[in-house]
């Protein structure tokens, strides 16, 4: 059994993608295992479960609003949770504690970059989001600017990072399953793909909703039970725990200072603005402040999530630092039993072997099933984003102005979530044998070129006009791709060229400040009539955006 999980952690972290891409390995092919039980029987408990809870979430489904956000009647804990859910994934726990267990200090330190943004969302973005919108960010970025134009910028970045995430999360999914089921691949990215379309077409987000609530428990219990019983073994004691850390890592003392990892500055500083204010940009996160009734509940989920993550990541970083000595002076855990070879399964195991070390196979069974469960979650999420993109944001309000009955919006949401299934399923399988590590940054360059600028723009300047957040939206989204594609990660390890054209990987220092500077050059240069319009009926905005008179929560309730 432990041959099975040996490959998981590689091949989990690499595609689940919640680390940018400089910092993830290729993912690596997985050859059909032996089954492990008990991983299996409690991811058909979690299945079971989820499936009940769509049913259930299916026939109170009935609106719009209820496909969309839940009929707004989450409460912020639960919400919170939920977003906790959404945002936590699986390489969280085994990428990040990996990076504490290599790196010390500094996967501390990178582990608090993932979670700067969320004060972001707290103070500047929560309470607008719920007072101006309705199901989308698209809803605030056009709300006094033209509709079809700018949905239709907005809708334009939404599928890029659903798409692209997809791809991560699905070929992740099938690696793992094809590792506990010995199942053929493409078998094991169908099972993903219709689990994902059965929770989005029938149950709506409610269905959603309670799937990352789950997952976000189960994450939170399983984690914190490895930590403990690590903890345990050095008397609950800090100073046992770092100082026995210290002696059994190479580098000693080092580790409890800063190192090599982010040597580059301008890659450390872009890393640091992509994770910031990417987070802030992704579209199944942002959805999320539409599912509860008021701001005051809106603030209170980003509360909760926040709590919840920041003790997840407390919990990473003491998994890491356990495991540096209960695995890293263990030979069982290393190819030739020599613990200064290469660890079984490579460098992103330490959590997954610590859970054995202290729990048996029975805890890395509970593990491996909750890995899974995360990335169901995620994918859920995502293709609900993207479904209701299409449907709300295309179809309804630029295709049909508005003139769509709630009938037939939810019908096509529900086609677009088939669509959306199929071509994750397509392109996970088509991906299989391709490093894809590369669309991580690609995902939080756009989130944080393309989507974020226009969205915060929208709610706080004035002067926005719909041609400079077009414009700034199709720069963000455009440099932002061509800086991948032109870096080391696409022009020579996926393109297989000799060199790269442009010499950093991370797009964000670059892209965001020329979508920026776009969106307030075109803006302030635009002196047509409706331009002035849209900045006289800025004042209207902002009524609503500080009292939620009018919003959607309010007609709802």
């Amino acid at each position: 059994m432990t041959g099975v999980m040996a490959r998981l952690g590689a091949a989990l972290f690499a595609a689940t993608c919640a680390l940018p891409a400089w910092a993830a390995p290729a993912v690596e092919q997985t050859e059909q295992q032996g089954r492990n039980f008990h991983a299996i029987a409690m991811f058909a408990v979690f299945v079971c479960a989820t499936l009940g809870i769509t049913y259930w979430a299916a026939n109170r489904t009935k609106t719009a609003a209820d496909f969309y956000a839940a009929g707004g009647g989450i409460t912020g804990v639960q919400n919170g949770l939920a977003i906790a859910g959404d945002y936590m994934s699986a390489a969280t726990l085994l990428g990040l504690s990996s990076l504490v267990y290599t790196k010390g200090y500094d996967g501390f330190i990178y582990c608090i970059s993932f979670y700067a943004c969320w004060p972001i969302i707290m103070f500047l973005m929560a309470e607008r989001l719920r007072n101006l919108g309705k199901y989308t960010f698209a809803d605030i970025a056009s709300y006094r600017l033209d509709q079809k134009q700018v949905r239709t910028m907005a809708a334009i970045g939404t599928l890029t990072v659903v798409i692209f995430y997809l791809i991560a999360q699905m070929v992740g999914a099938g690696q793992l399953i094809k590792l506990l089921f010995g199942l053929p691949y493409w078998s094991a990215v169908v099972i993903v793909g219709v689990l994902m379309v059965i929770y989005v077409t029938f149950g709506g987000m409610l269905a959603t909703t309670w799937v990352q609530i789950i997952k976000a428990c189960l994450l939170l219990g399983g984690g914190t039970a490895v930590m403990l019983l690590a903890f345990s073994q050095f008397g609950f004691s800090f100073e046992n725990l770092f100082s026995q850390a210290v002696e059994a890592h190479k580098d000693g003392i080092k580790i409890m200072g800063p190192g090599t990892l982010l040597a580059d500055p301008v890659t450390a500083v872009s890393l640091g603005l992509g994770l910031m204010f990417g987070t802030a940009g992704l579209p199944h996160i942002l959805m999320r402040f539409f599912t509860v009734p008021n701001a005051v509940e809106a603030r209170k989920s980003v509360f909760i999530a926040t709590f919840c993550v920041g003790f997840f990541f407390c919990v990473v970083c003491l998994m890491g630092l356990a495991a540096m000595v209960i695995v890293g002076k263990n030979p069982a855990y290393f190819e030739g039993g020599n613990i200064l070879g290469k660890m079984l399964g490579g460098g992103n195991m330490p959590a997954m072997h610590l859970a054995h070390a202290v729990g048996g196979n029975l805890l890395l069974g509970f593990l491996s099933a909750v890995a899974f469960a995360t990335i169901l979650a995620v994918v859920a999420g995502l293709a609900l984003a993207g479904a209701t993109a299409i449907s709300h944001d295309l179809y309804a309000n630029v295709v049909k102005g508005g003139k769509s009955t709630e009938k037939e919006e939810v019908r096509v949401s529900k086609m677009s979530s088939l669509v959306i299934g199929v071509l994750a399923v397509g392109l996970g399988i088509l991906f299989e044998k391709m490093n894809i590590a590369f669309l991580v940054g690609l995902t939080f360059g756009i989130a944080a070129s393309c989507n974020f600028p226009i969205l915060i723009l929208s709610m706080y300047w004035k002067g926005l006009t719909t041609r400079g957040a077009v414009w700034g939206g199709i720069v963000g989204l455009v440099s932002a791709v061509a800086i991948v594609v032109l870096s080391k990660s696409v022009w020579v390890t996926v393109l297989g060229n000799a060199a790269p054209i442009f010499p950093y990987e991370q797009p964000a220092i670059f892209s965001m400040p020329l979508a920026f500077l776009t969106a307030w050059l075109v803006s302030t240069l635009d002196r047509s009539p409706r331009a002035a319009k849209e900045k006289e009926a800025f004042a209207d905005q902002l009524v609503r955006a500080q009292t939620g008179f009018g919003a959607a929560g309010a007609a709802r309730h």
